[in-house]
C-alpha cells in the first residue's frame, strides 16, 4: 500500500519541478558557512589577536588577572612564564598563555 503512495509522490515531484543546475543545491551550505564565519570564527580570531598583543606587551608592574581568576602584579617575565606578586607579598608562577587580561579593565567595567 505504501509503495503505491511513495512512487506516485516521486512521480509528481519529478514532473512538476524544472531541472536546476547542480551548484544551486550548494547555495544553502555556502550561506550557512558565511553566517558562521562572521558570527563565530571572525570575532574569536580578533579576541585571540588582542590577547596575544596584550601578552607580548606585558611589563613589570602591570596588574593582571589569570583565566582562573587570580589577580596579581607582574614581578618577573620569562619566555613562557610570568611571575605574579599576590597580595601579602607571596609570588606565583603562571604560564603566559593563562594570563587573561589587565586587572584595571575588570574594575573599570564594574564602575559603569
Amino acid at each position: 500500500m505504501f509503495d503505491l503512495l511513495i512512487s506516485s509522490a516521486h512521480a509528481q515531484a519529478a514532473a512538476g519541478t524544472p531541472a536546476q543546475p547542480a551548484w544551486v543545491s550548494f547555495v544553502p551550505f555556502v550561506l550557512i558557512f558565511l553566517v558562521m564565519y562572521f558570527l563565530m570564527i571572525r570575532p574569536q580570531k580578533k579576541r585571540m589577536e588582542e590577547e596575544q598583543t596584550f601578552i607580548n606587551k606585558l611589563s613589570h608592574g602591570d596588574e593582571v588577572y589569570t583565566k582562573s581568576g587570580i589577580l596579581g602584579k607582574v614581578s618577573g617575565i620569562a619566555e613562557k612564564v610570568v611571575t605574579l606578586e599576590l597580595e601579602g607579598g607571596s609570588k606565583m608562577k603562571v604560564l603566559k598563555s593563562h594570563i587573561g587580561g589587565s586587572a584595571s579593565a575588570i574594575f573599570s567595567e564594574a564602575k559603569k
